[in-house]
């Protein structure tokens, strides 16, 4: 059995999401989803709009995922290796940064191929949330 692994906040759960899952779950048997837990989302110096237990239901609940974990650090390739997996799968905005590059070979060494997948263009949970934080300020600004 070939056990593919990704792991993300999952905030504001989009269409590339959902890509990233379709995509990754076509080149395994099982898909295991880490979902960052919220103390972690703030140790990275950000807020989650969508509080964990809500994040980690709507993401076991994709047809794509076959197990949703949580995930309480950034230690990706121990995570990896205690569920078996063969693959990590992460969007493409990674490639090439001197952060991946070294994990690459990390997870060559512990025989774990990494696998980019093109991210989706033009939507971002960072590029929703500034979205609807314009709309709220506008928003206040008609109530005034």
């Amino acid at each position: 059995m070939i056990i593919g692994y990704t792991t993300g906040v999952y905030d504001l759960f989009h269409i590339g999401h959902l890509n990233l899952f379709k995509n990754a779950k076509g080149m395994c048997d099982k898909l295991v989803v880490g979902v960052t837990v919220d103390e972690l989302v703030q140790y990275k110096g950000k807020h989650a709009m969508i509080p964990f237990e809500d994040r980690i239901e709507l993401v076991r609940s994709c047809k794509y995922v076959d197990a949703a974990v949580p995930q309480y650090d950034m230690d990706k390739l121990t995570a990896a290796k205690k569920l078996g997996a063969s693959y990590l799968f992460v969007g493409d905005d990674w490639y090439g940064t001197e952060k991946w590059n070294k994990y690459e070979k990390e997870f060559a060494e512990a025989e774990i191929k990494i696998v980019y997948f093109p991210y989706t263009k033009g939507i971002s949970s960072t590029k929703i949330t500034e979205a609807l934080n314009a709309v709220r300020k506008d928003d206040l600004q008609d109530v005034k």
